[in-house]
C-alpha cells in the first residue's frame, strides 16, 4: 500500500571533485527517481539535490548542466570545502522544508540505488529512519575490512551508538529531519548522531559494489580522523579510561615504592638503568597520550564555543518543487 498522495522524495548527494564519476551516476539517479514517480511510489515533485562541497575541478559546472537539463535536479554550491558530513547536513537541511522523506547517498555508484524502494516501503510501514546496511565487504581489501570492523566495534564499546556496517546511506522522514535540525554540534558525526534521535527505525541490507569511476576521497588518514571525531563527539569514555589508568598506575607506583624501601632495608637494592628508563618511557608515553586525549576534548569545546556556521551556501540552482 502506498501513501496518497505519494511522498515527495529528495535524494541528497554530497559531491567533492567528482567530475569523473558524476556524469556516469547522475543519469542512474535520474532514471531511478523517474521510475519511482511513474510507479506512483513518490511524488513527481521529487528532486535530486547535488551539494558541491567546494570542489576544485569541474563538478559545479557539471551540476549546473544537470540542473539545466532536468527540473528533477537541484544544485547547491558551498563557499568552500567544509567536509563530507557538513555538506551532507547542508543537503538534508535544504530538503527539510521541501520533502516528506530524504535519502542520502554517495555519488560514486557503490551504494545500490534499487534499495531505495525497500527504504520507502519500510517508511510506509512506520519507520521514520531507515538505515542502509552493507550485507558483506567482499569488495574491500583485507586491511580495510578488518579496520572497518574494528572501527564499528570500538565505537560501540566507547559509547557511540552506531549501526554496524552502516555509512551514510539512509532514509529520514520529515519528522526525523526536523529533530535532526535541533542538534547544534559543529563537530558532526551523523552516523552516531542520527540514532540519538530515537524515532522508529529499521534497516535494509544491500550489496556495495566497486566505485564506478574516480578514486575514493576517504583514505586511511581521513578514516582515522573520522573515527576520532566520532568518538570524541559522542562519548566521554576515553576520559574515564584515562582516570582508571591513572588510578591503576598510581597503585602500581605505590607498590613499587614499597618494594624499593623493602629491598633497600634488606640491602638487596641493585642500581639498574634499564628498568628505570623503561618506567620513565612508559609513564611518559601514558602522560602524553592522556594529555592528547584531553586536548581533543578541549579543542572540541573551543570550536563549539565559537558557534561558527557549519557551512555557507554560495549558490543555489534549480526548482525546489513543493515551494
Amino acid at each position: 500500500m502506498h501513501y496518497y498522495p505519494p511522498p515527495c522524495l529528495w535524494i541528497v548527494i554530497p559531491c567533492y571533485n567528482e567530475e569523473s564519476v558524476l556524469p556516469l551516476t547522475a543519469p542512474l539517479f535520474l532514471s531511478e527517481i523517474e521510475s519511482l514517480a511513474s510507479s506512483g511510489i513518490i511524488s513527481s515533485d521529487s528532486r535530486i539535490c547535488l551539494v558541491d562541497d567546494g570542489s576544485t575541478d569541474c563538478t559545479w559546472r557539471i551540476i549546473s548542466g544537470l540542473v539545466e537539463s532536468s527540473s528533477q535536479f537541484v544544485g547547491v554550491a558551498l563557499s568552500r570545502n567544509y567536509g563530507h558530513q557538513n555538506a551532507l547536513l547542508c543537503g538534508l537541511m535544504e530538503a527539510k522544508s521541501n520533502c516528506d522523506i530524504a535519502i542520502s547517498i554517495d555519488c560514486d555508484g557503490q551504494d545500490d540505488i534499487h534499495a531505495i524502494r525497500k527504504m520507502i516501503a519500510l517508511f510506509e510501514e512506520g519507520s521514520e529512519i531507515v538505515y542502509g546496511v552493507r550485507s558483506a565487504r567482499t569488495t574491500d581489501t583485507w586491511f580495510k575490512r578488518m579496520s572497518a570492523e574494528m572501527f564499528y566495534r570500538a565505537m560501540n564499546k566507547l559509547g557511540a551508538n552506531v549501526i554496524f556496517n552502516h555509512a551514510d546511506y539512509r532514509l529520514l522522514s520529515k519528522k526525523a529531519l526536523n529533530e535532526l535540525s535541533k542538534f547544534d554540534e559543529r563537530n558532526l558525526f551523523l552516523r552516531g548522531l542520527i540514532p540519538l534521535i530515537g524515532l522508529p527505525s529499521s534497516t535494509v541490507d544491500y550489496e556495495r559494489t566497486e566505485r564506478i569511476a574516480g578514486k575514493s576521497h576517504y583514505p586511511l588518514k581521513k578514516m582515522l580522523h573520522l573515527a576520532a571525531d566520532g568518538i570524541t563527539s559522542l562519548s566521554t569514555k576515553p576520559i574515564h579510561f584515562i582516570s582508571i589508568a591513572g588510578i591503576l598506575f598510581g597503585c602500581i607506583g605505590i607498590l613499587g615504592l614499597i618494594w624499593t624501601f623493602v629491598t633497600f632495608i634488606l640491602g638487596n637494592s641493585v642500581t639498574g638503568w634499564t628498568s628505570t628508563l623503561s618506567a620513565i618511557f612508559m609513564l611518559g608515553g601514558l602522560q602524553l597520550l592522556s594529555l592528547g586525549t584531553i586536548g581533543e576534548y578541549v579543542g572540541k569545546l573551543y570550536l563549539e564555543s565559537k558557534k561558527r556556521p557549519r557551512y555557507i551556501v554560495k549558490e543555489r540552482k534549480g526548482e525546489l518543487g513543493n515551494e
